[in-house]
């Protein structure tokens, strides 16, 4: 198999990747990076493949120890985060995945996310009524970020005055998840895990004592077959269900509009389309179509990693259980055997396979919700303001934290 090494920590690359990775897929579908140890997939065939080969899985400790695999012992600077992600769904396989996500899945219900469709409206209406009297401002502090944050936070129950750190705890501990990771981002998402962990904690307890209508009451009241999740593994859950609740509708709604906005520089109608379509109340599936592609063409979540669970072959290249197979979402999506002018915007694309949610056992969870978050962020912004522009057309694109959980750090617009 060829070698690469992507530059994943360039921020050229971060702003633009999508040259090089056209580049590399069509000449290096499949390589390995030898200073990170792990093999690329960029092509989404063989991306779907392995999301749903049972040979490969988030986690391989269900399996062997690390001892068996020739790993470390655990670094114990960062012991409470390593236990956050052997206990939580996404990195479990197996029994436990399967009883985590049924237990989770009892209280993370479609109907209990379509009921709160009155809330978001109410919550976006409020943060816009500031933004309609014009002007510049930042996107992403002023109408991305808070919307997924108030959600996920009254969803669990978590109260106004403790929501503080939510967004720097869930930050924080997304850092972890990139390759290239820091001492400080270890540091960092450590104290994360601790406080959010303690905050959990309390507000477990008060749920098992006063029960409330909200997620955490409802994850300590799961049971099936006598089975309930354990204190540890809830307080995990909530930390998953904020990072997951909100990461992706904040980086998919600012890069969203983003794109849009620059098809709009450019002479394109795809904005005004949405903006004469926003008024109107049967709009609604031409947004969730919009965001569907919006979240194709430029992917908040560009890479998912794998692990192999036994010793097998893939693209020629032999991995013994334990090897890491990075998988390019973001390559994926753009991939011309799939989806045709897949570099163009089509807000009406259909069907529109992308893997921005996953494929497989390991579908999001909560997809629906961040689905409907982005839908009616962006029809409510259409309808507020909708002469919104880019106050610097020309101005790059400053993103934040790294290539895994790729955000932009700010967006400047004005409200003509």
């Amino acid at each position: 198999m060829p070698t690469l090494a992507l530059p994943l920590t360039d921020a050229g690359f971060v702003r633009d990747p999508y040259p090089l990775l056209a580049e590399v897929r069509e000449q290096t579908p499949a390589f390995r990076d030898p200073h990170l140890n792990r093999v690329f997939l960029t092509r989404h065939a063989d991306i779907s493949a392995v999301l749903r080969d049972k040979r490969f899985g988030r986690s391989v400790l269900h399996r062997y120890s690390r001892d068996e695999l020739g790993w470390p012992l655990p670094d114990p600077k960062q012991a409470h985060f390593d236990a956050f992600n052997s206990n939580h769904m996404l990195d479990s396989e197996g029994e436990k995945h399967a009883r985590l996500r049924s237990l989770v899945g009892m209280a993370f219900t479609p109907r209990r996310v379509e009921s709160l469709t009155g809330r978001i409206e109410t919550l976006l209406a409020a943060q816009l009524e500031g933004l309609r009297e014009g002007g510049a401002f930042d996107l992403v502090s002023a109408y991305a970020e808070p919307l997924p944050v108030t959600v996920i936070a009254e969803l669990l129950g978590v109260p106004e005055a403790e929501r503080g750190g939510l967004r720097p705890w869930s930050a924080a501990i997304v850092r972890l998840y990139e390759p290239t990771h820091t001492p400080e981002d270890q540091a960092g998402a450590e104290r994360a895990v601790l406080e959010f962990g303690a905050l959990l904690r309390d507000l477990a307890a008060q749920r098992r004592r006063e029960p409330q209508d909200d997620l955490i009451t409802a994850l300590v009241q799961a049971e099936q077959d006598g089975d309930r999740l354990t204190e540890q593994e809830l307080i995990d859950t909530c930390i998953l269900l904020l990072n997951a609740g909100h990461e992706a509708s904040v980086n998919g709604l600012s890069a969203g509009v983003l794109a849009l906005l620059r098809d709009q520089e450019a002479g394109g109608s795809l904005w005004q389309t949405l903006v004469q379509a926003a008024p109107h109340v049967e709009s609604l599936p031409l947004f969730r179509r919009a965001i569907e592609e919006l979240l194709r063409y430029d992917t908040p979540l560009p890479l998912f990693e794998r692990f192999a669970l036994e010793d097998t072959v893939l693209h020629g290249e032999s991995l013994k259980a334990g090897d890491k197979v990075a998988l390019l979402y973001a390559s994926g999506n753009r991939d011309p055997r799939r989806f045709d002018a897949p570099d163009s915007l089509n807000l009406n694309r259909d069907p529109n396979p992308h893997l921005t949610f996953g494929l497989g056992s390991h579908y999001c969870l909560g997809a629906p919700l961040a689905r409907l978050e982005l839908a009616l962020s962006l029809r409510a912004l259409c309808r507020a303001l909708p002469g919104l522009r880019l106050a610097d057309a020309a101005a790059p694109a400053e993103y934040v934290g790294g290539f895994v959980i790729r955000g932009l750090a700010r967006l400047d617009v004005v409200a003509d």
